[in-house]
């Protein structure tokens, strides 16, 4: 059978069950663009911006367990979709990222909309293709979903010249993918996790310590089970959460920077560490050399080897999928042969709760002004826990993180290790259309909102009735808070004094506006907002600009050195 390039695009999309594409169209892409209007299996989803695309396909990723799906054109189209490539490499997001070309004959002849896509990208994909003959686009697909989808997830890039979507070949999906080079590691060692089960047995400050990998690797349920078996306390790094339920008293609350005060004092004074799918990045030890004082034993579970003993030296790595790993360790939990420690546990938990009793996270609850804290308070309570939340990136993040009890997992989805403004709005569109069904909220603030505010009209396009909870401060907070405790107070380009009447910029997209400043109608005007189940609902909380998220470990200190008030 033989197709264009284009169609052959089209029928690998469908032969992989994609379901919705995110793009934005140009010369290059534009023989895929007309075989996608000729079908409808594959829904394309037309953003204003290819940094929404990708934003959008990653928000879809994150809230299924599927592989996202982006399109864009050569040239700017490219090198637009470059932080949202950057942002779904940096929390191992698996994205499949279609990119047009030049013709092939025109490729380093600085054609126009030409660039560099695989030298410009390398950095940030987990692996890309340039694909130079119509024959090879359906093997090299097939490749792209299995790279991003197995092992450590990430984004694949299929950068494919124009004359190739135009040239024919014949079309026929491979099965599977065999790679000699690339075979991840699924099962754990049995000898490595024995040995992890007897050093868990004689510990005496144990801690549970888990991180993106487990959302990824579908591993909740195992991981409670693991858990509650043990007995021992649990704490989630930003990407973790929702990993374990948050309502649970073993439960710590999150670690690392704006972590909880006993969260980071049990990771700092456990003696044997027990970490599953985690990394131990900057933000949640802050400096290695304060975090080895004391001494302790660390396990590492991981499906990257590259993780392992990368930051901090590991006693026992275990390489494998977490799912099937602790699936392993639950099963030899089963057999009864595990003996704790159980006066000295019975200890350490009195310790935790003398920590947890500092009530680390308190604010002014009789404040005139409306709190931020209050405001992810109250959305908790009005959507019972139960929305899918996606949020920016700054103190709003931060405080979304540590006041909304995520008890599932890819309910919190979030730009963790880039921290790229600008992704709240685009991600709760992939989620929403990925979860039609879902309350989807927008937790952001004035400055990242209008990072990729055009999505609005995506919105309204595609009839999406997402929540946005803006927490207006009038500054762009995280920096201020920063500058307030590290530079003296000069708040150099913080102070954001031209700000748009949000309410009539989001009617002038056909949305609903809500402007609140008392802290008496904030729950009303939740109440309201979820109420209007058709409607995409922007919600402008005026609140406290002197606020600042608490506990804050300084940058270079050691988890125990927290600012607390």
């Amino acid at each position: 059978m033989l197709l264009t390039g284009a169609e052959i695009v089209v029928r690998c999309l469908q032969e992989e069950g994609v379901e919705h594409v995110f793009g934005y169209p140009g010369g290059a892409v534009l023989f895929i663009y007309d075989e996608i209007s000729k079908q409808d299996k594959v829904k394309h989803i037309l953003t204003r911006h290819e940094q929404g695309a990708l934003h959008a396909a990653d928000g879809y990723a994150r809230s299924t367990n599927k592989v996202g799906v982006a399109l864009v054109t050569s040239g700017p189209g490219v090198t637009n979709a470059v932080t949202g490539i950057a942002t779904a490499y940096t929390d191992s997001i698996p994205l499949v990222v279609i990119t047009g070309q030049v013709p092939t004959h025109a490729i380093g002849e600085d054609a126009f909309q030409e660039c560099d896509t695989v030298g410009i990208t390398r950095p940030c994909v987990k692996h890309n293709f340039l694909v130079r003959d119509a024959k090879d686009i359906a093997a090299t697909i097939k490749k792209a979903f299995y790279i991003a989808s197995t092992g450590r997830p990430g984004p694949v890039v299929v950068d494919i010249p124009k004359d190739v979507t135009a040239n024919k070949a014949e079309f026929e999906y491979p099965d599977k993918v065999v790679m000699r080079s690339y075979n991840p590691v699924v099962k754990g060692h049995a000898g490595q996790i024995k040995k992890a089960l007897q050093l868990l047995a004689a510990a005496k400050r144990p801690v549970i310590y888990t991180g993106g990998g487990v959302i990824l690797g579908d591993a909740a349920v195992e991981l409670t089970q693991l858990v509650k078996t043990l007995g021992f306390p649990c704490t989630n790094t930003l990407m973790g959460l929702g990993g374990y339920p948050a309502t649970d008293k073993q439960f710590l609350g999150m670690l690392g920077m704006h972590g909880t005060y006993e969260a980071n004092l049990a990771m700092q004074n456990c003696d044997v560490l027990f970490a599953i799918g985690a990394r131990f990045d900057d933000r949640v030890i802050g400096n290695p050399k304060h975090f080895f004082d004391p001494k302790r034993t660390i396990i590492h579970v991981d499906v990257d080897p590259a993780s392992i003993s990368k930051r901090v030296r590991v006693d026992v790595p275990i390489v494998g999928n977490v799912r099937d790993v602790l699936k392993e360790f639950n099963k030899q939990l089963e057999g009864g042969k595990f003996n704790k420690d159980a006066a000295a546990v019975k200890e350490w938990w009195a310790q935790i709760e003398e920590w947890r009793s500092r009530d680390c996270l308190k604010y002014d609850r009789a404040s005139p002004i409306i709190k931020p804290q209050y405001v992810v308070q109250k959305l908790y309570e009005i959507t019972k826990g139960e929305a899918i939340v996606t949020s920016d990136v700054g103190q709003h993040q931060m405080w979304a993180a540590q006041f909304y009890k995520f008890v599932k997992p890819r309910r919190w989805i979030n730009s963790g290790g880039l921290g790229t403004m600008g992704f709240g709005m685009p991600a709760a569109i992939g989620a929403q259309l990925a979860n039609p069904k879902a309350t989807v909220a927008c937790v952001t603030g004035e400055a990242s909102i209008q990072m990729c505010i055009q999505e609005l009209s995506t919105a309204k396009q595609y009839r999406l009735p997402i929540k946005v909870v803006n927490l207006n401060n009038r500054y762009m907070g995280m920096v201020r808070q920063w500058q307030e405790f590290f530079h003296g107070n000069r708040y150099a380009e913080s102070y954001m004094d031209a700000l748009p009447d949000f309410v009539k910029l989001a009617e002038s997209y056909g949305h609903v506006g809500m402007r609140i400043d008392k802290p008496a109608d904030v729950e009303p005007a939740l109440k309201e907002a979820f109420a209007r189940k058709k409607d995409l609902v922007f919600m402008d909380f005026i609140t406290d600009q002197t606020e600042n998220v608490y506990p804050m470990v300084p940058g270079g200190k050691g988890l125990s050195e927290m600012i607390l008030v």
